[in-house]
Formats: structure tokens, sequence, C-alpha cells
């Protein structure tokens, strides 16, 4: 399961490496090129509720699958694209994939392992969004730096159908537990401690990705890094996504709004920072650790304040934290994208960090994950 969310989550963030090479071949600007990730985003944040209502009593094995056999096929339409438009259509398809996926992870994390040990087991299979960032989309920049643009999709493809493989022959049969219809998933929304969780989320994404989706050419604006480097420093930041996923889903037990909390004031500060103190490579990828280690504990702390505050429908929780999640990353990378064209790499930075500031204020201050909970 750590597996299907690495390469629904690589998938999802490979244009981020690969943002000035696609942008190039297509003739595109590097805002427009933006539009990859939005698009991907805004399909997953729409289809996730719907989709996990109609899989109602399907097997989850199957479905998992079957999803993982999607992104395979718009990942390899992806490294054939020969416009712009095609590899648009191509992310639409990413976007089903992964908000399916993501949707069912976390419920499925809980039913492989005894109750007791559900918040480690989510921990594990979120450590495949962490592991994105340290392997998979390094992987990616230095791919297209090497051999291109399109092989970084086509092995990401093959990497998909191997998930699929795996997930067939590993995993036991999953029938649904409680499936609720679309009215019910939505009505969750209404839910004091899951609203305040959503809309925590809404803030954190929103910002991070106004200003991670243009992180490249940040970089090789501000401290003057090199392609190559720049695989590193996402490397760099990845490893600290990693540590961060795993310290998160550590501190939750003892308190998820005080984890949140703690997360979003460091997320904030962080990027904040990157402008005014990334003069240099070495001093950038400190930075992107630090960036690294508190956007590490995102998905974990906020799936874990969303089951609390919706015990019993961990799945439709989960459609809702994924619809809300990637229409972020869409509303981020897109007002990002306008930002970057029109006032230069640092702006989106300083949007991205004001932005994030807010989180900890709500996540604070709003009604909590439940009744005596902390």
């Amino acid at each position: 399961m750590a597996a299907a969310t690495f390469a629904v989550v690589t998938s999802e963030m490979l244009p981020v490496a690969l943002l000035t090479p696609i942008g190039g071949a297509l003739h595109v600007s590097e805002g427009a090129a933006g539009l990859t990730l939005t698009v991907t985003g805004l399909v997953a944040a729409v289809s996730a509720p719907p989709l996990t209502a109609a899989l109602g009593r399907w097997d989850r094995r199957r479905v998992l699958c079957g999803l993982l056999v999607l992104l395979a096929a718009a990942n390899l339409l992806a490294a054939r694209a020969p416009l712009f438009g095609v590899l648009l259509a191509a992310r639409v398809l990413v976007g089903l994939a992964m908000g399916g996926v993501w949707s069912l992870a976390a419920g499925v994390a809980a039913r492989l392992v005894p109750p007791a040990a559900a918040g480690p087991a989510t921990a594990t299979v979120f450590s495949g969004v962490a592991l994105a960032s340290v392997l998979g989309v390094p992987a990616g920049a230095f791919l297209g730096q090497s051999v291109g643009w399109r092989a970084a999709f086509a092995a990401l493809g093959g990497l998909a159908l191997l998930v699929a493989a795996a997930l067939a022959l590993l995993l036991p049969a999953l029938p649904a537990e409680r499936a609720l219809g679309l009215g019910g998933v939505l009505k969750l929304a209404a839910v004091p401690g899951v609203r305040t969780g959503l809309v925590v989320v809404a803030v954190l994404v929103t910002g991070h990705f106004a200003a991670y989706t243009y992180v490249r050419p940040v970089l090789e604006t501000a401290s003057g890094a090199s392609a190559g480097q720049v695989g590193v420093l996402l490397l760099v930041y990845g490893a600290g996504g990693i540590a961060g996923n795993f310290a998160a889903g550590a501190a939750v037990g003892r308190g998820v709004r005080a984890t949140t909390v703690v997360i979003g004031a460091a997320l904030a500060a962080t990027v904040l920072a990157v402008p005014l103190l990334a003069t240099g490579v070495p001093s950038a990828a400190v930075l992107l650790l630090l960036w690294g280690l508190a956007y590490g504990g995102v998905s974990v702390t906020a799936q874990t304040w969303l089951t609390r505050a919706a015990p019993g429908a961990t799945e439709s929780a989960s459609s809702l934290f994924v619809a809300v999640f990637n229409a972020a990353i869409a509303l981020g990378a897109l007002t990002g994208g306008g930002v970057v064209d029109r006032f230069g790499p640092a702006a989106v930075l300083w949007l991205g960090g004001a932005v994030v500031a807010f989180a900890p204020l709500l996540a604070a201050f709003g009604p909590g994950p439940g009744p005596g909970r902390r």
C-alpha cells in the first residue's frame, strides 16, 4: 500500500521536477506547464467523493489493482504526448487514479493490522507520499536531465504496473465494510471537527503548493543551483519529508491538535525564509530539509484528525480529505503560476508562506477532532 501511494503521488508531482523541459519541448511557459499539476489536482478533488460512493461494496483489492493499471496507462500516454493538450488529457487520468487510491489507503491500512497498530500502519502507508519526494521526484529530475522527461513518465508507467501486480498477489480480499452514498459523504463536512480539519488542510496545502510547484525556478534563480544540484536539493527535501512523516505519526498519538499547530507554524516560517536565506546551495539545502520535515507530517496528521472526527466513516472522510487536498494543490499551482509569470520566482514564496501562516491559528482555535480529543 505504501508503494501504491508512492506511485500515485510521484505521478502527480513529477511535473514539479520537469517543468522547464516540458515547457521547452511543448512550447509553453513554466506557468502554463504548471497546469499539468493543476488539472490532476482538480480531477482528483472532484472525483474522490463520488468515486468512493460509487465503489459501494466492491472488493478494495480489485479496485486498487484497477486504479494502478489506469495510472500506468496515464503515464505511458504522457510519455508519448505530441502536444500539450494530450499531456493534459493524460494528467486527467492520473487525477482519477489518485483520487481513488488515496481515498481507500487509510481505511485499508487500518484493516491490515490489529487495532492497536492502526496509527503506525497509517504512517507507513502514507510514507509513500514522503518517499515520492525523496525518491520519485528527484529520480524524475535525474531521468529528465539524462534521458529526457518522456522517459521519466514511461518509467513511472512501468512502476505502476508492477505495483498493480504486487497488490493483486499480496493483498487479502478486502470487501467494503461501511458504504455511504454521496449525500452521506458530503454531510460529513458539516461535522465541526471534520470541517476544521478540512479548512486547515486547504490552507496548508494551497500555500505549500503555490510555492513548491515552482521550486525549481526558485532554486535556479535564488541560490544559483544547476539542474543537477536541483535534483540533489529535492532529494534533501524528500529525506526531510520521510523523517517528518514518521515523527508526526508518533506525535499525533500524544496530541493531534498540537502536532498540527507545530507543523503549520514550522512550514510557514521555512517557506518565508527561503527567499531571504537561500542565497547559495548549502543554505538552500538546510531550508529544504526543514521544509520537508514540516510538510512531511501533513498527510498523516490531517488523516488522523479526520479519522478521529468521523469515527466509523474512514473511507468517506478520506474522500473529503482527498477532494480538499487536491483542490488545494490545483489552487496553489494555478495561483503560483500566475504570480511567478507576473512577478518572478521569489514572490511565489512570499505568497505561499503567508497563506500557510493561517493554518496554525485555525488548528489552535477551531473545533477539535472530537470530544475529549487533543
